[in-house]
């Protein structure tokens, strides 16, 4: 059985960072590729960042301040977010187990957390 917790989530103001975590527990290849997804508000849920191995993918809207990183030591997904924008202002999920084809596709991913707000004004 596959769990996702994430944290780190919050308030901050236009400008600043903060680091998510997902915490997964359960069986997960540690070559499979994992990501982090967004909900906002009046959009549609949107890859953010994929990692698998050494390779990162990031969506254009954030490519130079985002940056996803994985300890396997510590079954522990980050994202680093620099530069927020109001507009990255979002419920972010880790999502698990990719099954192939796009990494941001929702489908492509078995297992999802539960969430965790960021609001940036």
């Amino acid at each position: 059985h596959v769990q996702l917790v994430e944290s780190g989530g919050g308030s901050v103001q236009a400008g600043g960072s903060l680091t998510l975590s997902c915490e997964f527990s359960g069986d997960i290849d540690r070559a499979s590729c994992i990501a982090w997804f967004r909900w906002g508000p009046g959009k549609e849920r949107e890859g953010v960042a994929t990692i698998r191995g050494r390779t990162t993918v990031y969506a254009d809207s954030v490519k130079g301040r985002f940056t996803i990183s994985r300890d396997t030591a510590k079954n522990t997904l980050y994202l680093q977010m620099d530069s927020l924008k109001a507009e990255d202002t979002a419920m972010y999920y880790c999502a698990a187990h990719w099954s192939g084809g796009d990494r941001f596709r929702m489908g492509s991913y078995t297992y999802w957390g539960q969430g965790t707000q960021v609001t940036v004004s």
